[in-house]
């Protein structure tokens, strides 16, 4: 498993690096964010650990790089920067999960260990689903609603998945964790929230009839009625 850190701190990517390198993980590391880039768009990782404030190069930029050339590896950004706007920034330019600093690192390996599960426990019966007039076509990992592609991240394709598998049933946030991220403990990350926020700009804002409901108290369902 190649792990790449790119981040500026030295003490930061040691920590980093001496303990994954202790969990069987291979590990290197980018100090600025233009050996990221090159080392990134060369390097064939399974999981991308990524700083905000780098030097040359800040994180928001070098995500936006990695995406142009590669929609499938798992990018978890690291950073001090906290609020739900600073997330928001980060999951619209592909970003799977936003983990704030200071952190446990028995938390940090969660969350690498999650994102490298991508897509577990979803099945994949069908080759296209369709709730009203969004189609899901699971082969060419493509979304398309009234004949327009709508582009979507990995993580965003499995959780748009997950819920047309779903089609009518309430979702609880942690159904959809255990089932989409593999979480499967209460990590005070408000991820599965902002990540049905940007599906609904996407999938929803300019389209009807409005198809990713809210029940409050209970969790979120996808529905044409």
């Amino acid at each position: 498993m190649k792990v790449l850190v790119v981040e500026d701190e030295p003490k930061v990517s040691a920590f980093i690096k001496q303990g994954l390198e202790e969990h069987g993980y291979e590990v290197d590391i980018a100090y600025d964010g233009s050996i990221g880039e090159r080392m990134a768009l060369k390097g064939n990782y399974n999981i991308i650990l990524l700083d905000v404030i780098i030097p040359y190069q800040n994180g928001i930029e070098l995500c936006k790089k990695i995406r142009a050339e590669d929609n499938e590896v798992p990018i978890l950004m690291l950073s001090a920067l906290g609020t739900t706007d600073d997330k928001l920034i980060g999951f619209d330019v592909g970003v799977d999960d936003y983990l704030v600093k200071p952190f446990n690192f028995s938390e940090l390996l969660a969350r690498i260990k999650a994102l490298t599960k991508r897509g577990r426990g979803i099945s994949q019966k069908a080759n296209t689903l369709q709730v009203a007039n969004l189609q899901l076509s699971i082969e060419n990992k493509e979304a398309i609603r009234d004949n327009k592609k709508i582009d979507l991240t990995a993580k965003e394709f499995s959780l748009l998945e997950y819920l047309m598998r779903n089609q009518g049933k309430v979702l609880t946030r942690m159904e959809i964790a255990e089932n989409v991220w593999d979480i499967k403990f209460d990590t005070g990350t408000n991820v599965v929230d902002v990540y049905i926020n940007i599906l609904r700009k996407k999938i929803d804002k300019d389209f009807d009839p409005k198809l990713i409901k809210t029940r409050i108290g209970m969790g979120y369902v996808i529905s044409d009625t």
